[in-house]
């Protein structure tokens, strides 16, 4: 015998010798009975947001970037399987596996992907163009065509990236103007700024 979702109630008699407490009494629980699937309802758990995490390598190799991004994620009131849910999935250094987990993040529909490499960054911009996709490090945005312009990105795609082309290029040219400036004998200063 199937058991019914439906809560068991005991009927109480009303009859002329219950009085009017027991016919409020029945009301109660008949009104309880008919809002119960109304509240029950309410009280399914929502989904929790995504994220979709696509490691470059693998997860042994990738654990102590996990720890520090589950570490930061907690301390930002995030906690997994309670307040959103993570979902991990490792390139292990291949590009056509990380097109495939990046495919996979649009099929379960992701609120996000997280991730970093360049690689990774293309394969993940490859699969969507509606989840945001956020990367911790990737070369030339602009050159590896991952976004418009540094101005304007546009796009799904953000993150973070260290020109590296450009700080050499400025080194080597400040260096140049500064070897011109000292044999003319005027003076040279460089104002850097590093902020935490």
């Amino acid at each position: 015998m199937q058991q019914s979702a439906v809560p068991r109630c005991a009927i109480l008699s009303v009859g002329s010798t219950g009085g009017i407490g027991r016919r409020r009494q029945f009301i109660t629980l008949l009104g309880g009975a008919a809002a119960w699937p109304l509240t029950a309802r309410a009280q399914q758990p929502a989904k929790l947001p995504t994220i979709g995490f696509l490691g470059q390598s693998t997860r042994s190799a990738g654990s102590e970037w996990v720890a520090a991004f589950v570490q930061r994620l907690r301390e930002l009131g995030w906690i997994d399987a309670r307040t959103v849910a993570l979902e991990y999935r490792w390139a292990e250094g291949r590009a056509e596996r990380a097109a495939q987990s990046a495919a996979e993040f649009d099929r379960l529909k992701v609120d996000v992907i997280v991730t970093s490499g360049t690689p990774q960054v293309l394969a993940a911009k490859q699969a969507t163009s509606a989840i945001p996709i956020v990367f911790a490090t990737a070369g030339d945005p602009v050159a590896n065509g991952l976004i418009d312009s540094l101005a304007r990105p546009g796009g799904n795609v953000t993150g973070l990236s260290l020109q590296s082309n450009d700080i050499a290029r400025a080194a080597r040219t400040l260096a140049r103007r500064g070897k011109e400036q000292l044999r003319s004998r005027e003076a040279i200063g460089l104002l850097c700024s590093h902020r935490k």
